[in-house]
């Protein structure tokens, strides 16, 4: 049987009809162009999540070997010799490297000193800061050397002039003599000027920094005017200093006068806490201090014969006397509480 084998339209119509779609769907592919595609979706990485625990952890670690390096190098020039002390046998390295650190704390945290008026400093040569002075131990002396070490522009170290007790102490008066300080007498006072130190004196001396609670804030006498010669013999500025919130670190309310002069001690307080919690009670109380430096009192425009003239002296240190005692009473006024400020 003879059939002839038929061809089926694969779209159902004539060849020209279907070459016609291909050829219409070959011009719609072409016509696609990317720009008229839509733009890829930008998928952004998840943003790191802090991990606290191991930033801290670092810090920790940052601080321990930064530490670690700084002790090296401080043992490293203590033991060559790199470093220099001078004729008081202040001992800088060891001032900023020890004793300071260890009294910032102090400063910063107990204490939350506030310190205005440094710009009354000068940033070089010599001045004489004279403060009122309390609260049975010297701390107050202490702090304003911080406070003119750390805050000031230039950084000057503060040369304090201490009662002779200090440096007949063992240890303290070797660790005062490192941290700059020397006898509170006329010709180291001299001394220290005419090099372009910042010197400092306490006026009331033990009768300042031991008297009685009750008596707070109340100037005590200034001596001679000692300091004032030293000041008018050099032509240094002298710098009034008010500090509040040294005379309840330690209320004092008795004295143990027998037990003072069997060991030699200008007093023997009794406070609140000593001596009845023993050690506990040498704590201080984290009073909230001030310390304000006032206006430059000049003295270079006096004669040379001032310096020797009991009227002239009295003058000037009854001017400087009233300036703290009158800046004192303004500090206080604006105080609210002596703990919180």
């Amino acid at each position: 049987m003879n059939e002839v084998a038929k061809v089926i339209p694969l779209h159902g119509g004539s060849t020209a009809r279907g070459a016609a779609l291909a050829r219409s769907r070959r011009e719609q592919s072409e016509s696609r162009h990317p720009s008229a595609m839509p733009p890829p979706a930008v998928i952004s990485p998840p943003e790191p999540q802090p991990v606290t625990g191991s930033s801290t952890v670092d810090a920790v670690r940052r601080v321990l070997a930064d530490q670690i390096v700084n002790t090296a190098e401080f043992v490293r020039r203590r033991l060559s010799g790199d470093y220099h002390v001078d004729d008081f046998g202040y001992d800088p390295h060891f001032a900023e490297n020890v004793w300071l650190p260890i009294l910032r704390p102090l400063f910063d945290k107990w204490f939350r000193v506030e310190v205005s008026g440094l710009e009354n400093i000068p940033s070089t040569g010599g001045a004489l800061v004279v403060a009122n002075h309390a609260g049975v131990l010297p701390l107050d002396g202490l702090m304003t050397s911080v406070a003119v070490h750390d805050h000031h522009p230039a950084h000057r170290p503060l040369r304090m002039l201490a009662a002779d007790l200090a440096f007949e102490m063992p240890v303290v008066g070797d660790l005062a003599r490192k941290a700059g300080h020397t006898l509170a007498c006329n010709p180291d006072a001299v001394r220290l000027l005419q090099n372009g130190e910042v010197a400092a004196v306490f006026p009331e001396g033990f009768k300042g920094i031991g008297k009685p609670f009750s008596e707070r804030y109340k100037l005590q006498r200034f001596g001679r005017g000692g300091f004032v010669s030293a000041a008018m013999r050099t032509g240094a500025p002298i710098i009034p200093c008010s500090i509040v919130g040294s005379e309840e670190i330690y209320p004092k309310i008795g004295d143990l006068g027998t037990l003072a002069r069997l060991l030699g001690m200008p007093y023997f307080p009794v406070t609140p806490l000593f001596p009845h919690f023993g050690p506990l009670g040498l704590v201080p109380l984290p009073s909230k201090w001030y310390i304000e430096f006032g206006k430059p009192i000049v003295t270079d425009t006096y004669d040379a014969s001032a310096a020797d003239d009991p009227m002239e002296l009295f003058e000037v240190t009854d001017h400087v006397r009233e300036t703290i005692q009158q800046t004192l009473y303004r500090l206080l006024a604006k105080r609210r509480n002596v703990f919180l400020g």
